[in-house]
């Protein structure tokens, strides 16, 4: 019985023109060997799996080739060629610096440079993981790698360049080798399982591609597990099974429940996928890169940054037609927030499932933007039957002298009050025994968000304000002062007691004023900047809502983190509720209550 050789390295490039994914710069190795311009040290650098040390030993065989062909290749027949075919050349020698990164090997290295090659012309030294070496290895090599006797050359080998200290770098020449392509690595595959019989679909090459991650070595290894599992017939069920691979089809189907705004249906495919034992940060990893695709795929100029096949790249567009960028751009937003907070999430599930919500909500436009889902502002109602000009048209501009002299004694216009319902605050007193015994702590205090309050009013009552016309209710524009807007920024904070880090900074820091209805907030630090951007878009509706005005806006700063406002602890928010709430003070008299 034949003895079985793992795919990565039966097919392991043995010519330049075999090297998947490095054309152009195995065409330069190539050409330095036929003009006869070889430098006496190389650095080859790239991720894992893309033919760093492959090319290093082809490069190490052809050089010795007594006999290359007309393009540049090893011919495979001369004795250096078969030596080194059969492992028995002495003019090859291979160094793992992850084991051998000291002083002492880097001397036993030098001894082995002054030995001159026995046949042929070069010897080769290939130095693999070279940034394991010791800074005092490193120090050591320096010498040698710069002067080397004529026939050395040394091919250095690295995943992490930047731990290559300078003074090497500079004594090399450096090849930076590309991830390998999806559409190459599927050209590879295919060709591997036509030579081995095995049948594969194309769409399983693809998974099998993606999960490679640009390593070749890596794709050849997922390729020979997934064909053992299935017994040389590779499907693409059979694939994403064995692969523990999210299926499209998922991804799809909550796009769907997305651009219909269905909540309950978006939180039943979680739920099967969730069954199917997927981490809930894998799927909302691969959500985002999904959002990413579609975006990408939504321009004709950008698709082709989509490592997939055409079929697919055409799906893609059809699928990000029927989104509007607002919604994409929202939906990539929230994936992001979602992934940045997933570590602190005390409950995960409960941050995916927030976060599906939301993504239900994506295309909705705001309640009082007065925009569509494209962000343009909706035109004015159009009269029609059943409707006047005089109900549509806003009304004309009083003429001020009339209303001067039959106005009576102008009077205060009332502050407009946002949506904190308050029972006037008596004066500081102390509790009142009634006949039963029972201390009185005088009225109570109900703050509630205004969608609470007005949950229960009909639609109807709602929508009929009296002496107000459709053109007023497009754009509110009622005044009010810097004391309501700081009002209104203090309820949006109760609306969200569990977001602790949000409301920190609506604690921390107020809007100031900077021309008409513009505010700015300033914070001090990157990371306050992204939950406070995170958020604006809801702050924004609230304020608008609260303040019946629809021409806020807030632009958000990075000021110096020296001036900003100290956060609050537990004992200042008390105090500062004692002090702002006379019943709660005289609870805490009455019961003797010492904040400390």
């Amino acid at each position: 019985m034949e003895h079985y050789l793992v795919s990565a390295r039966k097919y392991r490039p043995s010519t330049f023109a075999s090297v998947v994914g490095q054309k152009a710069l195995a065409t330069t190795l190539k050409n330095a060997i036929t003009s006869d311009r070889l430098a006496h040290a190389y650095l080859f650098c790239g991720s894992r799996g893309v033919g760093k040390t492959s090319c290093a030993r082809i490069f190490a065989k052809t050089i010795n080739c007594t006999n290359r062909t007309a393009d540049g290749e090893a011919c495979n027949e001369c004795e250096s060629c078969r030596q080194f075919n059969e492992n028995r050349s002495l003019n090859i020698i291979e160094l793992d610096a992850a084991s051998n990164n000291g002083v002492e090997d880097i001397r036993a290295l030098q001894d082995q440079v002054q030995v001159p090659p026995t046949d042929g012309r070069y010897r080769v030294f290939i130095v693999d993981e070279v940034h394991m070496l010791s800074s005092a290895a490193f120090n050591a090599f320096l010498k040698t790698l710069e002067e080397p006797p004529s026939y050395v050359v040394f091919i250095l080998a690295t995943t992490e360049k930047h731990k290559v200290i300078p003074t090497i770098l500079s004594r090399c020449q450096i090849y930076d080798f590309n991830r390998i392509s999806i559409a190459d690595m599927v050209d590879h595959l295919s060709y591997v399982a036509s030579n081995e019989g095995i049948t594969a679909e194309p769409a399983a090459l693809n998974v099998i591609a993606r999960k490679a991650d640009g390593a070749m070595r890596d794709a050849l290894s997922i390729f020979d597990q997934v064909a053992a599992s299935s017994m040389n017939e590779i499907t693409y069920q059979s694939t994403i099974e064995n692969l523990n691979v999210l299926d499209s089809a998922y991804y799809n189907r909550l796009l769907e429940t997305f651009l219909s705004g269905n909540v309950p249906d978006a939180l039943l495919i979680y739920k099967e996928i969730r069954d199917k034992g997927f981490n809930n940060h894998f799927f909302l990893a691969g959500l985002g890169d999904y959002f990413r695709d579609l975006v990408v795929a939504r321009d004709p100029k950008t698709i082709e940054l989509l490592e997939t096949d055409d079929s697919h790249r055409k799906h893609m567009a059809e699928l990000a037609a029927k989104c509007t960028p607002r919604m994409l751009y929202k939906a990539m937003e929230l994936c992001n927030m979602a992934d940045m907070n997933y570590r602190t999430a005390a409950n995960k599930q409960f941050l995916v499932e927030l976060t599906l919500i939301k993504l239900c909500q994506a295309d909705s436009p705001s309640p009082n933007d007065g925009s569509d889902g494209e962000g343009q502002k909706l035109k004015p109602i159009a009269a029609g039957p059943g409707v006047s000009a005089a109900q549509v048209a806003p009304a004309p501009a009083p003429n001020p002298a009339s209303v001067a002299a039959s106005a009576p004694a102008p009077v205060a216009p009332p502050r407009p009050q946002p949506a904190v319902s308050q029972a006037p605050r008596p004066a500081p007193h102390a509790p009142k025994a009634s006949a039963s015994g029972r201390v009185e702590l005088g009225p109570r205090i109900s703050i509630r968000p205004s969608s609470v309050v007005n949950a229960g009013r009909p639609a109807a009552a709602e929508d009929a304000r009296p002496n107000e016309t459709a053109a007023e209710t497009a754009t509110r524009e009622t005044a009010f002062s810097d004391d309501d807007l700081a009002l209104a920024w203090a309820d949006c904070a109760s609306l969200r007691p569990a977001e602790v880090a949000l409301n920190n900074i609506l604690r921390s820091y107020l809007p100031r004023r900077a021309g008409g209805t513009r505010f700015v907030v300033g914070v001090c630090s990157e990371a306050q900047h992204n939950i406070l951007s995170a958020n604006l878009y809801d702050l924004l509706a609230r304020l608008r809502d609260v303040l019946k005005n629809d021409r806020i806006t807030i632009d958000i700063e990075l000021v110096d983190g020296g001036n900003s406002p100290a956060v609050w602890t537990e004992n200042q928010v008390l105090d500062q509720m004692l002090r702002d709430s006379s019943p709660l003070q005289a609870l805490a008299d009455y019961f003797r209550l010492n904040i400390s």
